[in-house]
């Protein structure tokens, strides 16, 4: 939910830095704490004054609280921050678990909030018997159990993961009125730790010929993807552990492939074997499943990259402003090519831009939280992000996108695939009522 705001704003928010249309506020509003602690005071947003009678003593300090338990878990009161999923029943198909973008802060998504897809459920993998095999075009195949990688260098990078397919909603010819969860839960953010693959492959002796590599799974479905060797020598991972602890049965327990940059279906999960090749394996998730198609029926042969993109999370779709006044437009932006040098945001649908604030750290490969401060008037507004990466790639217009990759001419089933790779503005209307809705703008 956006900040509170009051409903008469007084003459300091008022005096509050304006940069662009519809009310969007210097950014350097966010870094000097009094322009606007100034602006909250006069929207009435400061701490109440303490009264002379003492704090009401509420039930809960007034008795012996519940036992420590060994892994502590988010208290019953945060009981609707969940992923929704679309196989609850576990039914022989694909299972998706989307993030709650628009309940979560900063950068770092929570290991049981992570997104997931599972092709054929998750296995119960032991992993004292696992093992991964390293073989092919190398001198010397090798097989490394989990204490085995336990021994050499351990090494953490903070680094996004997103489905091909992640806001595939949004190839529909008309706005689908779904929530950011929605359309764009299937990305997460999280901190990755384990061995560095050039390490493993400098070991086992690359063959000059290999020029790509084939990663498998250990799933039912057998999931593999062709890698190119140079990606394997430069950021690859072996991952063990997942925001400091193992990773999470549905992330790949016990290790997974962790490609920086690259699409989620890449980083191959449960990963037991690695096969140097000299040409692409054309696996079927690569040759059917994973090519992007094009407005003239031709389809993409690899596409590997996720491009830079951003997304507002609040005020998003089905919340609700209650009230001009002083709010806050929050969201994350990330780029597979590297840093995130800049987001702009508009509340007036692209007719004019404010420099939103980057909040530190601004990491390569990882979500940036970015923040805006709006003094909301009242009326119809359209907000909106747009994102520059260190390589001066920019995010799309919707109208630049689809005259490259073009849209249906009918919406999709919320939960399908008909495309992957949408990076394009995303656009939430904010009527009178202070209601938000999905558009296009």
């Amino acid at each position: 939910m956006a900040k509170s705001a009051d409903r008469n704003s007084g003459k300091r928010n008022q005096d509050l830095p304006v940069v662009a249309g519809n009310g969007l506020i210097d950014r350097r509003a966010l870094l000097g704490r009094g322009v606007m602690l100034a602006g909250a005071a006069g929207a009435g947003l400061a701490p109440s004054a303490a009264g002379a009678e003492p704090l009401t003593e509420d039930p809960w300090s007034m008795e012996i609280g519940e036992a420590t338990p060994p892994y502590q878990t988010p208290s019953k009161f945060e009981a609707k921050v969940v992923r929704t999923r679309s196989n609850p029943n576990n039914e022989p198909r694909n299972s998706h678990a989307r993030t709650p973008h628009h309940l979560l802060e900063g950068t770092t998504t929570p290991n049981g909030l992570h997104f997931t897809i599972n092709h054929g459920g998750i296995p119960a993998i032991d992993p004292d018997k696992h093992r991964l095999v390293i073989h092919g075009l190398v001198k010397q195949p090798l097989e490394f159990s989990l204490e085995t990688l336990s021994r050499y260098p351990q090494t953490s990078r903070i680094t996004f993961l997103e489905c091909g397919g992640n806001s595939a909603p949004m190839f529909s010819p008309e706005p689908m009125q779904e929530t950011v969860q929605a359309l764009h839960g299937l990305v997460s953010c999280a901190e990755w730790t384990g061995v560095k693959l050039s390490t493993l492959l400098e070991e086992t002796g690359i063959d000059p010929r290999a020029k790509w590599m084939v990663a498998e799974g250990a799933d039912s479905p057998r999931l593999s993807r062709s890698v190119p060797v140079k990606k394997a020598l430069d950021d690859a991972m072996i991952a063990l552990y997942q925001n400091g602890e193992r990773l999470m049965p549905g992330n790949g327990y016990p290790m997974r492939l962790l490609l920086p940059g690259y699409e989620g279906n890449m980083n191959v999960k449960f990963l037991r074997r690695i096969k140097l090749l000299d040409q692409p394996a054309m696996t079927m998730y690569e040759s059917r499943t994973y090519s992007q198609l094009l407005p003239d029926g031709k389809a993409y042969r690899f596409y590997f990259l996720q491009e830079v993109k951003s997304f507002i999370t609040s005020p998003s779709h089905g919340m609700a402003l209650k009230g001009p006044g002083l709010y806050e437009i929050s969201g994350v932006a990330y780029s597979g090519t590297g840093r995130i040098e800049k987001v702009m945001v508009s509340a007036d649908g692209g007719k004019s831009w404010g420099q939103a604030a980057l909040q530190e750290p601004v990491l390569s490969k990882a979500f940036t939280r970015f923040r805006m401060p709006w003094r909301w008037d009242g009326g119809p507004a359209t907000l909106q992000s747009r994102a520059w990466d260190e390589a001066g790639n920019v995010q799309p217009t919707r109208a630049e996108f689809v005259a490259v990759r073009g849209e249906l001419t009918k919406p999709p089933p919320i939960l399908g695939f008909p495309n992957q790779h949408y990076n394009s503005i995303t656009s939430w209307g904010v009527a009178a009522s202070g209601e938000v809705k999905h558009v296009y703008a």
